[in-house]
């Protein structure tokens, strides 16, 4: 069975709502299998496919406060979101290390939300290096009011040690390279089409929370030169 496919490639599973999620679109897959379709989808005709392929086939919110209530009734889990407008990136330095207290945390919702009969769950999660810093979007809601929405994406997390790595482990140059790819090139370049990616976290979902929403990962498609007019 293999499980290696990347991002922005079609693979086909045989599926099962989770028992232990109630989250509408918490699945688990049945055995394992994957089968991968096809080569990742291109970038080309200014990422045309890609958008074709995920724009195209998800609703699209732009209203944080409809998101909102849809968790509350769980309804919705799993959302595309236009924010009005991105205001700021934050980096804010956490505790570099695990305490038993999130560890324990880790795990059960590990055992909870993994796509796969995983029997090593805890060895896993203690062999991952914590990243010490916490990265958040602030943005303006649909009625004007600032929110912040901490960034949950894996491929953040990626960015930030391959950062680590290029600049010989200085947190802070590594911390200003994510910034200038999220920031700088994102968002005040004015060339990128951003769509957040949100997702509820179990528990606050769960305890429904005033907003239980995090960012999950960052569609980023190019604008074309007409747009960027505009």
């Amino acid at each position: 069975m293999d499980k290696q496919y990347k991002k922005y490639q079609w693979v086909e599973a045989e599926i099962e709502k989770s028992t232990r999620d109630s989250r509408p679109e918490s699945y688990k897959i049945v055995n394992s299998k994957i089968k991968i379709l096809g080569n990742p989808i291109p970038t080309d005709g200014n990422w045309s496919g890609r958008r074709a392929h995920f724009l195209e086939r998800v609703t699209l919110y732009d209203s944080i406060g409809e998101l909102i209530e849809l968790a509350h009734s769980n309804r919705l889990s799993l959302a595309a979101f236009k924010p009005r407008k991105l205001t700021k990136f934050v980096d804010k330095p956490v505790n570099p290390d695990w305490s038993k207290k999130v560890l324990d945390q880790l795990v059960r919702e590990k055992a909870q939300l993994s796509l796969f009969n995983d029997d090593k769950v805890e060895d896993e999660i203690k062999l991952a290096e914590k990243i010490p810093f916490k990265f958040s979007y602030k943005y303006l809601d649909e009625s004007g009011k600032e929110r912040t929405a901490m960034i949950e994406d894996w491929e953040i997390g990626a960015l930030y040690r391959n950062c680590l790595k290029i600049s010989n482990g200085d947190k802070q140059k590594a911390v200003e390279m994510v910034r200038h790819k999220y920031w700088d090139e994102f968002v005040l370049s004015g060339k990128y089409d951003i769509t957040l990616l949100m997702g509820t976290t179990w528990e606050f979902h769960n305890k429904r929370a005033p907003n239980p929403f995090v960012i999950v990962g960052v569609f980023y498609p190019p604008k074309d030169s007409q747009e960027r007019l505009f």
